[in-house]
């Protein structure tokens, strides 16, 4: 049986650490949805095809995965324990999309490797990072 504990002020670093991370999430599913004028005015014609071409479903999915991340967030810093599965949402979300993203676009030969999978990396390791972290929390006592 866990005993309620007081967080560290590590807990609470990475908690606010993922918040932030987390709207810079959200930052971006609104650029490539409902402000992608804006965004399509930054980039070139290939790099515009690839975002026009993404299935619909990979912004339903894009959705789920910031939502989710930015709920598991709040939860986090609230410390309850249903930021667990709502970050376990979020990477499943984040690891569908990016694998797309990288896997079923042309973004390598548009962007070039280097630039077309470090951030899907970071992105799929720090929602799996945080779906961990948040499970040690519970585990420790941090979350109820």
């Amino acid at each position: 049986m866990n005993t309620y504990n007081k967080p560290t002020r590590g807990f609470w670093i990475i908690a606010i650490i993922a918040l932030l991370w987390n709207l810079m999430g959200v930052f971006q599913f609104l650029s490539s949805t409902i402000w992608k004028d804006l965004l399509f005015e930054t980039l070139t014609e290939n790099q515009i095809n690839l975002f026009l071409n993404l299935p619909s479903w990979h912004s339903v999915v894009f959705s789920i995965a910031v939502v989710t991340g930015l709920l598991g967030s709040i939860f986090l810093l609230l410390r309850k324990k249903i930021a667990i599965p709502m970050f376990a949402i979020s990477a499943i979300g984040v690891i569908l999309q990016m694998g797309y993203w990288v896997f079923a676009t042309e973004v390598i030969a548009v962007y070039g490797v280097t630039e077309a999978v470090t951030m899907p990396i970071i992105v799929v390791i720090t929602a799996i990072l945080l779906l961990f972290y948040s499970r040690t929390a519970a585990s420790k006592g941090w979350l109820s």
